[in-house]
């Protein structure tokens, strides 16, 4: 048996609606300070790994502690402000990545949903299909080429986009 309406909380208009314009002034902000690298530079330049993070780190904490040791040939306001623009960008890093995994799973729920739905009415289409109802062959028809593999031999899907979840015939 299967599980119905995985997905049972859906936005209102006016929370869609928020949501894009938080994400239009965040574009917006964001477009004015960033700066939009080809794959060539983002090879070449690409990202400090976690043992040079540290070591940068450390440079700015001496810079914080004990100024008389750093280096006069370093424009010290600038690498501050470096510093803690890679630690913002860092940080709502994290962030984004989380939001991007709560939207991925409610996308997820919500095509199980539609998909099982779809599956219902499918086989509600055949059943019609079978009374000679009008206009249910039609769509029973044009619904089958989604499942190429099933029918009366009884074999079942290989498809990998249908999620594994074969119509149930």
């Amino acid at each position: 048996m299967s599980i119905d309406n995985l997905g049972q909380k859906h936005f209102t208009p006016d929370q869609v609606k928020s949501i894009d314009d938080a994400f239009v002034i965040i574009e917006t902000i964001l477009a004015s300070v960033s700066q939009n690298l080809t794959d060539e530079e983002r090879q070449r330049y690409g990202s400090i790994n976690e043992q040079n993070k540290l070591f940068a780190d450390k440079i700015m904490d001496y810079a914080k502690v004990s100024p008389q040791l750093c280096s006069p040939d370093v424009d010290w306001a600038e690498f501050e402000a470096d510093y803690n623009t890679r630690k913002f960008a860092d940080t709502r890093t994290l962030r984004l990545e989380n939001l991007l995994k709560v939207m991925s799973d409610l996308k997820i729920v919500h095509d199980y949903d539609n998909y099982q739905a779809g599956l219902v009415d499918y086989d509600y289409a055949k059943y019609k299909s079978g009374t000679n109802a009008i206009g249910f062959t039609q769509k029973a028809k044009e619904l089958k080429q989604f499942f190429p593999n099933t029918g009366s031999s009884g074999k079942k899907s290989t498809d990998s986009t249908a999620n594994d979840m074969p119509p149930s015939e």
